[in-house]
């Protein structure tokens, strides 16, 4: 036994466990360009990442006066094969992010992902960076069903299910993070150096860190 305060750590894996938005980008970009429209920088899809890819393509091309909804499903899902193909050509764990899932399996802590991404492009993401494995549970923006991805609370609900329940927190950068922790009424950390969509001050979260070294610290003052 260890006094670690959480049974259960949950993560969100875009901004959060990863840095993913040259691989998000690009994937936005091939949707963008074989519909006629300009390519947009790499390190835009930061500030679009956080509501899944659909909402991702969505803001890209709403910037550039949008398209009816039918080439707007045949660009998504020319986007979902680019990036189902291309899905860890640059991404990579965030600084300390190894050590940090490390410290917590020694802490006895189950460890879960909790993201909007396709539980498929999770899941193969995380396996191609030979991090699935050290996951109880996986669950992606499609996992629950429609309507039930984050901002709900139903992802982090099954989580801790999943995880064999206790205390769980959930670690995220983006105010669909903070909304669903809220609604499952599980205390929040704020991923800062993430792709945050609010400030340290708006996301109100029980904790903020500057990156993965401070978060067991953290978590320990909780």
């Amino acid at each position: 036994m260890t006094d670690f305060p959480f049974d259960i750590v949950a993560f969100d894996l875009d901004g959060t466990l990863l840095e993913t938005h040259r691989d998000l980008g690009t994937a936005v970009n091939h949707a963008l360009t074989l519909g006629g429209f300009e390519a947009v920088p790499v390190e835009s899809a930061k500030s679009l990442i956080g509501g899944g890819a659909k909402a991702m393509l969505k803001q890209a091309l709403v910037q550039q006066g949008g398209v009816e909804d039918e080439e707007f499903r045949r660009l998504y899902k020319a986007m979902l094969a680019y990036y189902g193909d291309h899905y860890a050509v640059h991404t990579r764990p965030y600084p300390h992010a190894i050590a940090v899932l490390d410290e917590l399996a020694s802490q006895g802590a189950a460890l879960a992902v909790v993201t909007n991404k396709f539980e498929q492009f999770a899941r193969g993401v995380l396996g191609s960076l030979a991090l699935a494995d050290r996951f109880d549970c996986i669950i992606g923006g499609d996992t629950m069903g429609k309507g039930r991805a984050k901002p709900a609370p139903d992802p982090i609900i099954e989580a801790r299910k999943r995880c064999g329940g206790g205390r769980i927190v959930f670690v995220g950068d983006s105010s669909y993070d903070m909304a669903s922790a809220r609604a499952a009424e599980v205390p929040f950390v704020a991923a800062c150096y993430g792709y945050c969509d609010r400030t340290r001050e708006e996301f109100g979260a029980d904790a903020a860190i500057d990156g993965l070294d401070e978060l067991v610290p953290a978590l320990r003052r909780l």
